[in-house]
């Protein structure tokens, strides 16, 4: 099976997703300059959500970091390890997540690469960390203790369960320790529907202790700019249920994990934001529209296609909702992919008809109880 999400979003002045010159990143398409916020960027939004993070269970989440050592000394420490063992160990296990095992010379604290843990992974490698420094009697016994070594005894990598996030959105591995996951999701770049147009805020931080006279001498204590844009964003998604399903295929009660997750990842793409420059801009909004698609048959279409010729009218939602809808039957009337379900919603405020053969929900809950049932 194969859901496929694709929203649209209208942002105010916003600089959602930075390029590093810091203005807001954009690309080339349909001949024309659109804002762009990176499937990246998206992503770690979405995951690091408290919603998804509510909706989901903490417990149920993983933890992309190179601190593996400073995790694993804090519960070494909880266990009572004298400081001068924990000192010794923190440099090995630094090793850990490449292959060779070396320690990392530059940070002891760090890994040299950063990795995607979920809690089982943080668990297997306590547990053998800690039954090795239990066998040691001196710092030099400790400071024996190679990583490559403990690596090779951590034996359940295919078997060991992973979190949700992991599942979802892989991770890449160079050490057999840990599983190399394949995503079951892809993202696509969210692209503006229509021309975008960088414009720059100049603004200046007045001194409160300057006034009169000394103003006119001393001027502002500071000034600056930042750069920003106004964009309609085409959202796409294509979820692998089978895939996803296999990923998690150690975990308990996976049928159950994947609707809840499936409806919490669906929750969190609508109701949440990527968080730059918010405080700065407050640009949270929801989305206008929404087509979700339940495929037996696993052919990911996207429908960026219908915005190769950018939107320009005043009325650029209502507009770019005609042309998610029309793409959509055209692509349904030319190519007649098979469509098991597909499901629509949109806000009141636009009279727009839903595509062809959608069940039209009336409310944003409807639309996921609705795709929730399509996992029973």
């Amino acid at each position: 099976m194969l859901i496929e999400m694709h929203m649209l979003k209208n942002y105010p002045a916003t600089n959602l997703n930075r390029d590093e010159t810091g203005a807001p990143k954009t690309c080339e398409f349909g001949g024309v300059t659109r804002g762009r916020i990176s499937s990246q960027c998206l992503k770690r939004s979405w995951r690091s959500s408290e919603l998804f993070k509510s909706l989901v269970g903490e417990e149920n989440l993983g933890t992309r970091t190179r601190k593996l050592p400073v995790k694993i000394i804090e519960r070494l420490r909880e266990d009572g390890v004298s400081e001068e063992y924990l000192e010794a160990l923190t440099p090995i296990i630094s090793g850990f997540g490449n292959k060779e095992g070396k320690p990392y010379k530059n940070d002891p604290t760090k890994t040299a690469q950063i990795m995607f843990y979920s809690e089982k992974d943080f668990d297997a490698v306590y547990e053998i960390v800690s039954e090795e420094v239990k066998k040691c009697k001196t710092v030099k016994e400790v400071s024996k203790i190679k990583a490559l070594d403990l690596q090779k005894k951590l034996k359940d990598a295919k078997t060991r369960p992973i979190s949700v996030d992991i599942a979802l959105f892989g991770r890449m591995v160079t050490s057999n320790s840990f599983r190399d996951v394949e995503a079951s999701i892809q993202v696509a770049h969210a692209v503006s529907t229509n021309r975008v147009v960088l414009e720059s805020d100049y603004y200046t931080a007045m001194d409160d202790l300057l006034f009169g006279e000394t103003m006119e001498d001393n001027g502002s204590g500071m000034i600056g700019d930042i750069d920003y844009d106004s964009s309609c964003y085409y959202m796409y998604s294509s979820l692998d249920i089978d895939a996803f399903k296999d990923n998690l295929s150690y975990a308990d009660n996976v049928d159950g994990l994947v609707r809840v997750s499936v409806s919490a990842l669906l929750q969190t793409m609508a109701l949440t934001n990527p968080s730059a420059k918010q405080n700065s801009f407050a640009g949270n909004v929801l989305p206008s529209a929404i087509l979700v698609e339940v495929k037996d048959k696993k052919i990911p279409v996207s429908y960026v296609n219908a915005f190769v010729e950018p939107v320009n009218s005043r009325k650029i939602v209502e507009d770019s909702i005609k042309k998610l809808v029309g793409e959509s039957d055209m692509i349904s009337r030319n190519f007649n992919l098979p469509v098991t379900n597909k499901f629509w919603f949109c806000v009141d405020k636009y009279a727009v008809d839903a595509p062809k053969d959608a069940v039209k929900c009336a409310t944003f809950n409807e639309l996921v109880e609705n795709v929730e049932n399509c996992l029973k």
